[in-house]
């Protein structure tokens, strides 16, 4: 009113909700600009696309405590929203929200985002809506994600371990040929005598690396690239996907918490109401491996044929006979959801004890295989001055 300009920033709905903001404070509006931060955004999105089971555990358990304290679930969603540390998960969450104030229901506007919210989480929140307990059906999938987390670590930390072995032998390999060897080179032809035939051998050996390294180092990066195109074939993926399920030592790590995931998924679906056809459906969109999503669609085609969940199973004759068992007894009792359950324990202690039996077989064969590689390299190179010193003797 007085003609002075000012400028600054305010939080709102929309440019409208601003404007009736302005003329209230007896101010004229000149214009009004939304901030924008997308490209900023779009660059964390990029750093970090995968959202964490751990992540989604947590976000579940929240809006459970929030919607059995009576908090309505939209209001729920925007607080949630505001204190996560993760750029995408928060924009998800909040558009989430805007579709159920524009009236879509929370399972509807959940699968708008696939990547965030899969089949499983909609489905069982959808049972929730249906039921009138989403509470109950959110606190599921909260322990379900927690499991998942837990059940994930298990494995990555029995693959993480053979990987690190593997990359010290090699980098210790590349720091013995490269600095080492080539001093001891030096004083042996200084020296002029007459090498022994083990070292001459291991001598040999080192100048074919040296004098190759480009080819080896060329073929090394053709067949990763090779093996990449492969496995993106159709035949490929199958094929890596076979061959990862018997991997010595650990395909049976692999099997086992595949097992211990099926188990826990079909029980956690099933308990909140989905049909049985509508779990597998499910199940076949949750894993990667060709071999184990042909057994889950083979088995929803002979249950959609009239047979039992076991019998689909056990005709397949992919599953362990104990999870057909256990499965049978679940559908003979009628309490499938429990017994799958209590399997999914057995398999997750399971695969603990295989992890620990892996770690426990390769910390040897680690530790033989790194001895054996210092002790060729020591007595190579340290038998020409024990020759010597035995002839000035």
């Amino acid at each position: 009113m007085s003609g002075t300009r000012k400028q600054g920033l305010t939080e709102a709905a929309s440019a409208n909700d601003v404007l009736s903001w302005l003329r209230q404070h007896q101010l004229t509006p000149v214009s009004v600009n939304e901030v924008s931060t997308r490209a900023k955004k779009s660059k964390r999105t990029r750093r970090r696309k995968r959202l964490k089971a751990a992540e989604l555990a947590a976000f579940c358990s929240q809006l459970m405590t929030m919607v059995e304290g009576g908090i309505p679930v939209t209001t729920a969603l925007e607080t949630v929203a505001k204190d996560q540390e993760h750029p995408q998960f928060r924009e998800v969450l909040q558009q989430v929200a805007e579709g159920m104030r524009n009236g879509e229901p929370f399972s509807e506007s959940m699968s708008r985002f696939p990547t965030i919210f899969n089949k499983l989480s909609c489905a069982i929140v959808l049972a929730g809506e249906t039921g009138g307990n989403l509470s109950l059906a959110l606190g599921r999938l909260a322990e379900y994600y927690d499991n998942r987390d837990k059940l994930k670590k298990k494995v990555k930390s029995a693959t993480s371990y053979p990987i690190f072995i593997f990359v010290f032998i090699v980098l210790a390999v590349v720091f013995i040929m490269a600095f080492i060897v080539p001093r001891f080179r030096t004083i042996f032809d200084q020296l002029g005598a007459e090498l022994p035939a083990f070292t001459q051998a291991f001598l040999g050996f080192y100048d074919a690396l040296r004098d190759n390294v480009a080819y080896i180092m060329g073929f090394t990066l053709l067949l990763i690239i090779s093996t990449a195109l492969v496995a993106k074939t159709k035949s490929g993926h199958c094929l890596f996907s076979k061959i990862a399920l018997r991997l010595p030592l650990m395909g049976k790590v692999f099997s086992q918490a595949f097992v211990a995931m099926f188990c826990r998924t079909m029980a956690t679906l099933l308990e909140a109401g989905v049909s049985v056809l509508d779990v597998f459906d499910i199940l076949s969109g949750m894993t990667g491996n060709d071999t184990i999503r042909s057994a889950i669609v083979r088995t929803r085609e002979h249950i959609v044929e009239g047979s039992n969940v076991s019998l689909g199973m056990a005709t397949v004759g992919f599953f362990p006979n104990m999870v057909v068992q256990m499965t049978r007894v679940g559908e003979e009792s009628g309490s499938l959801s429990r017994v799958l359950e209590r399997t999914a324990d057995y398999y997750e202690r399971k695969v603990d004890a295989t992890i620990t039996a892996v770690m426990s077989l390769l910390e040897p064969i680690m530790i033989v295989t790194v001895g054996a590689i210092v002790m060729v390299v020591v007595l190579a190179l340290y038998l020409p001055i024990f020759s010597m010193s035995d002839i000035g003797g």
